[in-house]
């Protein structure tokens, strides 16, 4: 088993079906890595030194290595594809939609509509991998001092009026969330019941 790889970055490659490959070189052997786009951003340069917590998956004769940019990032992988119909590419798509946090938040509370912002994820799923992780992410944040994530202070209501407005206006599903999960962090915007104030700041914010 593979625990991590450190070396330097060669290539990156994104495939059209939205996989992510990262051929990592360590000590003259080069090894190619799927990981999640999030991990990218990551690297600013060519032969830049990255190290990639690592998951063997062998199907059907075909060996695959996934790396991810942490260790929590990569046990709550495998916490993911132990669900019936949750795949390792499905895996990855929730772990390029939301960060960690946000992720095993929406697991423990039952947030199936943030879940299933996630390509390929729908409401069977989401409903199934809440059902059978919930006890053991909250066993498991509480193991790794994970702490509850800040988003989980946003309301319905406010989300649902900045997703629409800033889905309107040409933003991703994804930068949404990454705004309203920074802006979140705000206490003096996290105690204000205005969509109007999280919409303008998320814009500002998105515009940085």
């Amino acid at each position: 088993m593979i625990g991590y790889l450190k070396g330097n970055v060669v290539e990156i490659d994104r495939r059209i079906n939205n996989r992510t490959l990262l051929i990592l070189e360590v000590n003259q052997i080069g090894y190619e890595i799927q990981v999640p786009n999030r991990l990218t951003k990551q690297i600013i340069e060519e032969n830049q030194i990255l190290q990639v917590f690592t998951h063997v998956q062998t199907k059907e004769e075909q060996t695959v290595l996934f790396g991810f940019g942490s260790k929590a990032e990569r046990d709550l992988f495998r916490q993911l594809i132990s669900v019936s119909g949750v795949g390792a590419q499905l895996a990855i798509a929730l772990l390029d939609t939301l960060e960690v946090t946000d992720l095993v938040q929406a697991i423990v509370s039952g947030n199936i509509r943030l879940l299933t912002k996630a390509p390929g994820v729908g409401n069977k799923i989401a409903e199934r991998m809440t059902l059978e992780l919930k006890t053991k992410l909250k066993q498991w944040r509480v193991t790794l001092g994970l702490s509850e994530t800040p988003s989980s202070v946003v309301t319905v209501a406010i989300q649902e009026d900045v997703e629409i407005t800033l889905l309107a206006l040409g933003y991703t599903n994804l930068e949404i969330a990454e705004a309203l999960q920074a802006l979140s962090q705000d206490p003096q915007l996290a105690a204000n019941p205005q969509p109007e104030e999280w919409i303008k700041r998320a814009i500002t914010w998105l515009s940085l």
